[in-house]
């Protein structure tokens, strides 16, 4: 029996998926459609602003990488749907960053990464009047300066990995579809030391 690779809560990333993910327009077609359901060509097409050409051509390219398959329950010889081939993606730089022929696409997945977060985050601050009723105090942005050792911030964030998957269920009436974005990651202090400034 062929395993159904979308009942998995996510796959690891390996370095064919990454060259094919090294794409922002690819990020964000993968990410409509696990937050979507399936999709044709079209329809990716315009809610990305692209020809249904530009976006099957890029559906094919997440295909061979099997990153999106063709949903034959759907549509017809016409009309090809298409679908997440998991429901969430996973990756460990560290499983990449020593290859220099993967530095390019590792920066360019990271970096669309980061921009996905943005262009969600503010996209709920465009529609916060139609949130504002049920959500008033229950959306949070916050952010934390903690002094840690590499090993104390991979632990924390396996137990905030713990708290989200308890959470985790199939969808009820009355859920909304919620985003929790977590990130840990160094930053390096610049203080200023005495003496270096000029008085005004």
């Amino acid at each position: 029996m062929t395993r159904d690779r979308r009942t998995e809560s996510s796959r690891p990333i390996d370095a064919r998926m990454l060259r094919a993910l090294a794409h922002p327009l690819r990020m964000r077609m993968i990410d409509l459609l696990q937050a979507d359901g399936p999709a044709t060509a079209t329809g990716l097409g315009k809610r990305v602003g692209e020809s249904s050409g530009t976006t099957s051509w890029h559906l094919r390219l997440l295909a061979e990488a099997g990153l999106v398959e063709e949903d034959t329950e759907r549509g017809n010889k016409r009309e090809r749907w298409w679908r997440s081939a998991q429901k969430a993606t996973r990756m460990r730089a560290a499983d990449f960053i020593d290859d220099p022929d993967l530095a390019a696409p590792l920066e360019s997945f990271l970096r669309a990464v980061v921009e996905q977060r943005y262009q969600a985050e503010a996209q709920f601050l465009s529609e916060l009047p139609q949130w504002v009723e049920q959500w008033r105090d229950k959306a949070v942005f916050g952010d934390a300066r903690l002094s840690l050792t590499p090993e104390e911030a991979g632990a924390m964030s396996d137990e905030i990995d713990e708290v989200i998957n308890r959470y985790r269920r199939d969808a009820r009436p009355g859920d909304h579809n919620v985003i929790a974005h977590w990130s840990a990651f160094p930053w390096q202090a610049r203080p200023e030391e005495p003496g270096t400034s000029k008085s005004e």
